[in-house]
């Protein structure tokens, strides 16, 4: 058995922050927000990257492919936004370049590393 908190669990345990963050946002928008539709909505999400997280540390081999997926979609939006981002140009302003930079390799290499330590591509 693998240790918990190694890069074959990486994207595993990216994806359960994710849902603890969204599970306070749906607290949030709940009991301040005195809104009822969106906490809803936004407890799907929670739900479903939850799960992707707990199947994904239970090395399932879908889940393992969804969260590469799901990293190498935020991957490319990090390199997307580094050339053609309005928005968070705006908000960051002259440290833009270093953040989206950073958060993008920072993805890149999670995604990688997660891939080739769970053999993704690899024929078995």
């Amino acid at each position: 058995m693998k240790k918990s908190l190694s890069w074959a669990n990486s994207l595993d345990w990216f994806m359960a922050l994710l849902a603890l963050v969204a599970g306070l946002a749906v607290l949030q928008t709940f009991v301040v927000g005195k809104h009822y539709i969106i906490p809803s909505i936004l407890l799907v999400v929670t739900v479903l990257l939850g799960n992707l997280a707990w199947y994904g540390l239970s090395r399932t081999n879908w889940a393992k492919r969804v969260n590469f997926w799901c990293g190498f979609l935020l991957t490319a939006h990090g390199l997307f936004a580094l050339f053609w981002s309005k928005r968070y140009r705006e908000v960051l302003g002259d440290q833009f370049e270093v953040i989206c930079l950073a958060l993008t390799l920072l993805f890149f290499g999670l995604t990688w590393m997660y891939a080739k330590q769970n053999r993704l591509f690899v024929k078995a």
